[in-house]
C-alpha cells in the first residue's frame, strides 16, 4: 500500500489547470492537475507573481516542466489583454461567456471568490476533456478589430447621453407647467420663460441648471456630428477589409452608412458563423420556448445581445423585400 502511494505521489502529470475569478485589486487563481487542486491569491496584473505561481503550481501538482498549460477566465471588464499576455507566455486561454456557467438553483447558495475559481476549474477540465457543451467559448478578436468597434460603440453611448440630458431639461420645464418640442428652442425660450398660468419668472437656480444642462447637450452632439464625419471619412478611403465590406453592404437597398458600419463591425468584420442560427443567437434574435410537460408558450426572442446589434440588425433584417 505504501509503495502504490508513494508511485501515484510522484507521477508527472501531462496537463496543468488555471482558472482566474479577477477583481480590481486581487486575483484569485485556480490550479489543478485533473486530480488536486491548488488556490492562491495574487496582486492584479502581477505578471511576475503569476509566473512564480505558476512555477510553484507546477512543482506541487507533480506536473511536468514542459507541460501543456490550459487557462480561462470569465469575460468582463478586464476585456482581452489577459489573455494575449498568456498565449503569449505560451498557455492556452478561453474566454469564458460567464452566462453559460451553470449556476445552483437553490434559493441561499454560497458565494465566494474561492467557490467561484473551483466551480470554473471543474468546468474547464470538462470542456478540455470533450465535454464543449459545459462553456461558451467567446471569439476573440485582434487589437485591430477591437479597435474598430470603438467608433460605433462611443457613439451609441454619446447618443444615450444625448437622450439623458435632453429628457432632464423637459422634466425640469415640466416642474413649472413649461414644455417643449424642441430641445433646440431653449436659447430662444429660457430669458423669457414663466410658468404656466401663474406666469412668474423661472427661479434663478433652475434657469442656471439648465443652462448647463442645455451646454453639456451641444458638447454631446457636436461629438456625435465628429464621430459620424469621421466614419464617412474612413468609408470614402477604405484602410482594411471592414471598410470595405461595408461600403459592399451600402450597395443594398435600405441600407445606410450607420446600419452597414454596425453590422459589418460587430458581426461580419471579424466574426465567423457557420450558419444563420449562428448569426441569429449573436444577435440575441432566437427564440426562448418554455416547453414542460402540459405547459407549452414562446417566451419572446432572448435579447442576450447588446442592443445596438439588435436594433440594427433588425432595421436590416426590415429592410428586405417581402419583411413582415
Amino acid at each position: 500500500m505504501n509503495i502504490a502511494l508513494q508511485v501515484k505521489d510522484n507521477a508527472n502529470f501531462d496537463k496543468l489547470y488555471i482558472a482566474f475569478e479577477l477583481s480590481n485589486k486581487k486575483w484569485k487563481v485556480g490550479f489543478s492537475n485533473g486530480q488536486k487542486r491548488r488556490i492562491k491569491t495574487v496582486q492584479a496584473k502581477d505578471w511576475e507573481q503569476l509566473t512564480a505561481e505558476i512555477k510553484v503550481a507546477k512543482r506541487k501538482l507533480f506536473c511536468k516542466n514542459d507541460c501543456e498549460i490550459v487557462s480561462c477566465y470569465e469575460a468582463g471588464r478586464d476585456g482581452f489583454w489577459i489573455h494575449r499576455a498568456l498565449e503569449q507566455e505560451g498557455i492556452h486561454n478561453l474566454v469564458i461567456d460567464s452566462g453559460s456557467i451553470e449556476v445552483n438553483r437553490k434559493k441561499r447558495r454560497a458565494k465566494s471568490d474561492t467557490i467561484d475559481v473551483v466551480a470554473l476549474l471543474r468546468f474547464l477540465m470538462r470542456y478540455d476533456t470533450g465535454e464543449h457543451e459545459a462553456l461558451r467559448v467567446a471569439k476573440v478578436p485582434s487589437v485591430e478589430e477591437e479597435d474598430i468597434r470603438r467608433l460605433s460603440r462611443e457613439r451609441e453611448r454619446l447618443i444615450s447621453e444625448r437622450t439623458g440630458h435632453n429628457n432632464r431639461i423637459k422634466s425640469l420645464l415640466v416642474l413649472h407647467g413649461i414644455a417643449i418640442d424642441k430641445i433646440t428652442d431653449i436659447p430662444a425660450l429660457l430669458p423669457t420663460a414663466k410658468a404656466c398660468v401663474t406666469g412668474y419668472d423661472l427661479p434663478m437656480e433652475l434657469r442656471a441648471e439648465i443652462e448647463r444642462e442645455y451646454k453639456r447637450y451641444q458638447l454631446i452632439a457636436e461629438q456625435i456630428k465628429e464621430l459620424e464625419k469621421l466614419r464617412l471619412e474612413r468609408l470614402k478611403t477604405p484602410q482594411n477589409k471592414t471598410y470595405e465590406s461595408v461600403n459592399r453592404l451600402m450597395q443594398l437597398r435600405g441600407v445606410g452608412y450607420q446600419t452597414g458600419w454596425v453590422v459589418i463591425v460587430e458581426f461580419f468584420g471579424w466574426r465567423t458563423f457557420k450558419n444563420r442560427k449562428q448569426v441569429a443567437s449573436c444577435a440575441g434574435l432566437t427564440p426562448t420556448p418554455y416547453d414542460s410537460g402540459d405547459s407549452c408558450k414562446e417566451q419572446g426572442i432572448s435579447k442576450a445581445s447588446a442592443r445596438l446589434a439588435i436594433n440594427v440588425y433588425g432595421r436590416l433584417w426590415s429592410s428586405f423585400p417581402g419583411y413582415g
